[in-house]
């Protein structure tokens, strides 16, 4: 099966403005997400919630994206073998799944996630 984008993330310096311009221009909701971090969904009309949008990490910190995978293990160790830097390991969102964050060989981040809601 080919890997699909399964998840966009949007970092904001000022989280409630950054809402209210996208959600004036696309009537996107926005709901807090459970966790420490400042982590919203983003409601696009779908029954599942496929964007999301954080306070911004650092000045470097821009828009990316996640690939859906069965195996996280498996698709970290295959990006690795293609040239990956692995910059963020497994790392579990409780209840939900894991994800993790490459760079690819010429520097650009991207996601992977792997669903699995016995993720502690």
């Amino acid at each position: 099966m080919k890997g699909q984008i399964c998840h966009v993330e949007i970092p904001a310096d000022d989280l409630g403005s950054l809402q209210k311009f996208y959600g004036g221009l696309f009537d996107w909701d926005f709901e807090k997400m459970p966790g420490d971090i400042e982590y919203y969904g983003i409601n696009q009309g779908d029954e599942k919630v496929m964007a999301g949008m954080i306070a911004r990490q650092d000045p470097g910190h821009t828009p990316m994206f996640y690939v859906c995978v069965e195996s996280l293990d498996a698709a970290l160790a295959k990006a690795r073998d293609q040239g990956a830097t692995v910059i963020v390991p497994k790392t579990a969102v409780k209840g939900m799944g894991w994800y993790a964050v490459a760079l690819d060989p010429q520097k650009n981040l991207f996601g992977f996630w792997e669903s699995d809601e016995k993720a502690a």
